[in-house]
């Protein structure tokens, strides 16, 4: 669905499970949000874990070797291992049995897609999948974007405001799907916390480091993100309800 503002254009499509909201506020062809939301389609009919013909599904029931699937796979795959030693095996696409690399796909993807309204000369947009944002520019007339996270306990409660203007912002937590993030290394879901928000130049990294922060749990998760890469910044929000930042995380007032 499309609508039109005054300046841009604002398109929701249903996609890989999840609304895909695209925000743009200049003036874009409607060919160029074809271009990105063939884009997602492709990455479900490639990545899915529900569509049994889909790579991931194949390599899962051991039909297809990792080293003969398409490049873009081969490219998460190894970079999901390299998240699982950056991460200590917090994120790791085996935890709980299954095989499952989305925690990178979803903004990995979003960040490609991006990267196709950067090159047909688009400025300013976000692209929010799921709840994981890439901003760029401003959201016109206003010069930067404001994002606000929601509260892990409230649903209709926001718990900071995110502002920027070519940033990502990544957030994991039980709240919305439920314990759908394990900690590897036991089996079950994290205690202790609530949601943790990454913000960074990269999505899918930042998601990553989302999940794998979350899954590390208690005070374990704000003492990790301490030593996040330069650029990458984090709210973590505890059981006990402590709010704890990065130095630098940009939190807006």
């Amino acid at each position: 669905m499309a609508v039109a503002a005054e300046t841009g254009i604002r398109r929701v499509e249903q996609i890989m499970g999840m609304p895909i909201v695209v925000d743009v506020r200049d003036d874009v062809d409607d060919g160029v949000l074809d271009d990105l939301f063939d884009w997602f389609r492709a990455v479900d009919r490639t990545f899915s874990t529900y569509k049994p013909e889909s790579e991931i599904s194949l390599i899962a029931r051991g039909e297809l070797d990792s080293k003969d699937a398409s490049a873009d796979v081969r490219e998460i795959l190894d970079r999901c291992e390299r998240l699982r030693e950056e991460t200590y095996g917090y994120f790791d696409v085996r935890a709980g049995g299954t095989f499952d690399p989305s925690g990178l796909v979803k903004g990995w993807s979003v960040d490609r897609g991006a990267l196709i309204l950067d090159r047909a000369g688009v400025q300013n947009y976000a692209i929010n999948a799921g709840g994981d944002i890439v901003l760029r520019g401003g959201a016109h007339p206003d010069a930067v974007w404001r994002v606000g996270i929601q509260h892990p306990r409230l649903r209709r409660a926001v718990a900071a405001v995110v502002e920027g203007s070519d940033l990502a912002v990544a957030t994991s937590g039980a709240y919305a799907r439920g314990a759908h993030v394990l900690d590897p290394h036991t089996g079950g879901p994290p205690t202790g916390v609530l949601s943790v928000t990454v913000t960074g130049p990269e999505l899918g990294t930042a998601d990553a480091y989302a999940t794998a922060a979350y899954a590390m749990g208690g005070e374990a998760a704000a003492a990790w993100t301490v030593f996040l890469p330069r650029g990458y910044e984090a709210m973590t929000i505890l059981e006990d309800d402590r709010v704890l930042l990065t130095p630098s995380f940009p939190r807006a007032g």
